[in-house]
């Protein structure tokens, strides 16, 4: 069954924990203009009488339909086999950046060596039945790990997707 790292945006305090955790669990080195492939962005929810600032963690979406994944002339971007995850394959990678252009959310990014670097769920954690790091660190638990049809039925998620857009 498919899952999906879920960002509850009114309770997300922009901490920045799950930035953290992913560089952790990920040997990302700022030293050398490495990021994190998880990033914490303001964003407004509107009510009946104003605009509430909120804050939102983002990561890649892991797409159902992948345009990144159909957009890669090499194959580099796969699925988990287990997760349903969106993968790369840094040795098949040439950097030509096709997936960057296909992605609706603009997540790609590439490293010193113009390799996709991208969030891949912690697909190693979840296949030994851990959490994703960033989702077993944030401290008020506004990241869960859910069922896709489960995320996709929270409000959050579809406005997160509306302005990521």
């Amino acid at each position: 069954m498919k899952k999906a790292i879920y960002c509850d945006i009114d309770a997300c305090t922009g901490c920045g924990a799950c930035i953290v955790a992913c560089m952790d669990e990920n040997d990302i080195d700022l030293s050398i203009g490495e990021t994190a492939n998880r990033r914490v962005h303001g964003v407004e929810k509107m009510t009946e009488e104003t605009m509430i600032p909120k804050f939102a963690s983002v990561s890649c979406m892991h797409c159902e339909d992948s345009p990144c994944l159909i957009g890669c002339p090499t194959g580099a971007i796969y699925r988990h086999k287990v997760t349903s995850a969106v993968m790369v394959n840094r040795d098949l990678c040439i950097g030509c950046h096709s997936c960057a252009l296909a992605c609706p959310f603009g997540v790609p990014r590439y490293d010193n060596k113009n390799k996709l670097v991208k969030c891949d769920q912690c697909s190693d954690r979840v296949v030994a039945n851990q959490l994703p790091a960033c989702v077993r660190v944030c401290p008020i638990r506004a990241l869960k790990y859910l069922d896709i049809n489960e995320a996709l039925e929270n409000k959050s998620a579809s406005y997160i997707g509306k302005i990521l857009k």
